[in-house]
Parts: C-alpha cells; structure tokens; sequence
C-alpha cells in the first residue's frame, strides 16, 4: 500500500546517515579515551550539525541540480554524467562542512526527481544502470573479504543476534516509531519485518577493522551472517507475508506492453503501445477519445497514418502524443483486463461509486444509516474526515453495514473512485495480537489506572 511504501522509503533514505553516524561516533568512543567526557552532550550536538547541515546543503544542491540539468546545453548522453558529478560535489560540500554527506545527497535526491527535469527517462535508466554496477562491485568486494573458515565458530553468536534484531529490536523499534502516527497494527507489523539489513551493514562492520579495534574482524563477520540471514529470512518471505496482512494492492488492469519516448520543450510525451487481443481498444464497437488518437500506426511491416488506419487490431504498434498526466488512462486502454479474483473483490469492494456523489445519495440507496450532519457531504470529503490523515489506496471506513473503501486516487492524491463493499472485509483486521495502535494503549492504561 502506499503508506506503507512510503514508510519505507523514507526509511531506507534516512537510515544509512544514522547508521553511519552511529558507528563513527562510537568507534571514535572505543579508540579515543579523551572522547569519554560529556560524550552524551557531544554525541547531540555532532548529531544536529551533521543532520542539519546535510539537510541544508541537500536542499540547496537539490535545486542547484535541477537548474543546472535544465540549463546545460550539452548532448543528453552528458546529461546524466553532469547530475552524478553535481551529487559527488553536494556530498563534498556538506562533508567539508561538517554536514552528512550521505543526507545530503538523499535530499538533494529528493528535491531534484520530485521537480521537472530535462530527459528524465534518459538520467533514470543511467541511474539504474550505476546503482546495479555500484552493488555488485560492493557485494563482490564484501564477499572477497570474508572468510568463511571463521564462521562456524561464531556462528551460534551470529544467529543469536539476528534473530534478537529480527524479532524483538526492530518489531519494537517501528512500534514505538510509528505509534503516534495512527498507523494500523497489520502496516506496523508488515514494516517491522521488512527491515533488511543490506551491503550498509556489512561495510560498516568493515570500520572496525579500518580502525585497528581489537576483534575487528569478529564483527565485520558477524555483520556478514546477520545480513545474510535477514536477506534468507525476510527476503524471501515478504510477498506471502505482504499478501498475509493485506499489504498488497490487487492489480487495477492487466499486462500492457508501453514504450515512452521524451521529446525535450514539449509538454507532451510520444507513447508506444502493442495492442493485444483482449484490450479495450481492440473491440470492434470501441471508439477512442480524441486525446487517445494513434497519430502513426504499424501495421504487418506497414506505416500507416493514425487517420487512414482504420479499427486497431491486435499485433499493430501505435505511436500517439499524450500528456503524462493521461498516460494511466491511457494503460487502461491498451492493457488486457485484470482478473478479479475474490480477495481482489473483498480489498476494493462489490461497487464503484463517484466521489463526487453525496451521502445523503448513498445512504438512500444502499440504506446506510448516517447523522443528519453527514448527509450534504460528498463521499470524498466524509472518507477524509473519517480517516483524519491523507488517504491511501485501500483505506476503508465502516458505515452501518457496509464499507466505503477508497479505490483509486488521483495524481494529486484526491480521491479518484470509491467502493462499496455490503459486507464488511477482514482485510485490516490485526493478524497478531501485537502492535496496539495509540488509542488502544491510552484505553489499556486507563483501565490499569481505574
């Protein structure tokens, strides 16, 4: 689901600054005896600075990127060179300044993929392409230093500690984290388990070494087996487990074979699509919305004009030119039909509704009882004030004997379709008996205090 996704990309950004942080500073505890006074004051204020600074530097470079890959006139193959060697001068920066390197260039990140950019399809597959590469030299390189011949002596130890951090350091951690952000028990538990512990872990255990610690090696290995045994464990059981806590969003349209070509200046985008057997547009009474007009059309080694055409028939290759905001619409086109299996039904619902449409409407219809207060809202504006937080796909809300549930939002994240289901699901009912959410700790303490 998308809250949950979002947690954990937040997550996943600003856990290597901590992490890096951390282990400096007590690497630094452990080989400097002079660092032992006021070490908690100290500890806070490097803390601040390093954030802050790498938040600041990250926030500017951001922008600086963006104005710098909109503005260079150089061919579009330098561009992505360009954006990596402006990243390698933002970390250089806030690490001259005492700042986090590696937070700065995560929000530098942030701020220039979430702005307009100039051959953005261009910059994200080389950024791929150098994330791939970056992580198998690094996961060859950790490879090339452990030694295996040590680990069966430590391997008790090593087992010992990753199932403490698997299932009671982390599962805590998140709870207490997420507690005061009305999160329900299924995404808190569904976030607790996917905390892979990755190449970060094991090049941080390499630190010790670097630093001449005693037993330096001991931890680098192992850091080496924790990692290996979070990947074995939580990596491959996070689908079941996803689809277990009903954290999987089902499929909205079938498979669709799109291919999206830039055209630097223009506001639109040059869309190819394969049409195959079963798609909307290959029905014979399917007539397309003027915007959704092939403007060339191959056709059995053929080109022909959209105009001159005729009916698309499967196996042809359209090229037309859509704005990107309309390139979901357009997917539901040219994509074959999903099929709706049952969970698929219980998690959006036996009915789509208009969000548009009142309460008062609803409740006539189905015979839902509301309050006389609710009856002029639309079902949008009633599911906001009932969830109290920035909806997401999923979210459901009891009324009477049914559920509105919210289907689809929109590009700005307003609700786009809702759905009715006449008997209510179990799809966020807690699956463990674990991660009381906020209101039910207050409710438990009261009755221990009463």
């Amino acid at each position: 689901r998308e809250r949950v996704r979002s947690v954990l990309e937040i997550e996943s950004g600003s856990n290597d600054p901590m992490a890096i942080f951390l282990a400096i500073v007590l690497i630094r505890f452990l080989t400097e005896p002079g660092s032992h006074q006021d070490f908690g004051a100290a500890m806070g204020i490097e803390l601040v600075r390093e954030f802050g600074l790498g938040a600041l530097v990250g926030g500017l470079g951001g922008v600086a990127i963006v104005q710098a890959v909109n503005r260079l006139a150089v061919e579009r193959g330098l561009l992505p060179i360009a954006a990596l060697s402006l990243a390698l001068v933002v970390y250089g920066a806030a690490a001259v300044l005492g700042g986090s390197g590696f937070l700065a260039v995560y929000v530098a990140g942030l701020v220039a993929g979430n702005s307009k950019l100039s051959a953005p399809e261009t910059l994200r597959r080389f950024q791929d392409g150098a994330t791939w590469l970056a992580q198998i030299a690094m996961f060859l390189t950790l490879g090339l230093l452990a030694t295996p011949s040590e680990f069966p002596a430590i391997l008790p130890g090593a087992l010992a500690v990753a199932m403490v951090l698997i299932v009671l350091a982390r599962p805590v951690a998140v709870w207490l984290s997420l507690l005061p952000f009305r999160t329900r028990a299924n995404e808190t538990a569904f976030v607790a388990w996917v905390g892979l512990r990755g190449a970060v872990g094991i090049l941080l255990g390499l630190l010790p070494m670097v630093a001449g610690i005693e037993d330096g090696r001991l931890y680098f290995n192992v850091a080496f087996i924790v990692v290996l045994v979070s990947l074995a464990v939580q990596g491959w059981t996070i689908r079941p487990v996803a689809g277990w806590l009903g954290q999987i969003v089902p499929p909205r349209i079938g498979p669709v074979e799109r291919m999206e070509l830039e055209i630097p200046g223009a506001r639109h985008e040059l869309v190819s699509y394969r049409i195959v057997a079963d798609s909307l547009v290959a029905a014979e009474d399917q007539r397309l919305p003027r915007w959704a007009i092939p403007s060339l059309v191959l056709r059995e080694g053929r080109s022909l004009l959209g105009a001159s055409a005729g009916r698309l028939r499967p196996g042809d290759t359209v090229y037309l030119f859509a704005r990107p905001e309309r390139v979901l619409h357009l997917d539901r086109l040219f994509a074959s039909p999903a099929t709706m299996a049952e969970a698929d039904r219980q998690f959006f619902g036996d009915f789509a509704l208009d969000p548009m449409v009142r309460m008062e409407a609803v409740s006539f219809l189905y015979d839902v009882p509301i309050e006389a207060v609710d009856k002029d809202l639309r079902l949008d504006e009633f599911l906001r004030r009932e969830l109290a937080r920035a909806p997401g796909i999923g979210d459901r809300v009891p009324v009477g004997g049914v559920e509105l549930i919210v289907r689809a939002l929109s590009k700005n994240g307003a609700i786009a379709e809702v759905g009715l289901a006449l008997e209510p699901t179990r799809i966020d009912e807690p699956r463990l008996p674990l991660f009381p959410t906020a209101s039910q700790v207050w409710e438990r303490l009261k009755r221990l205090a009463g």
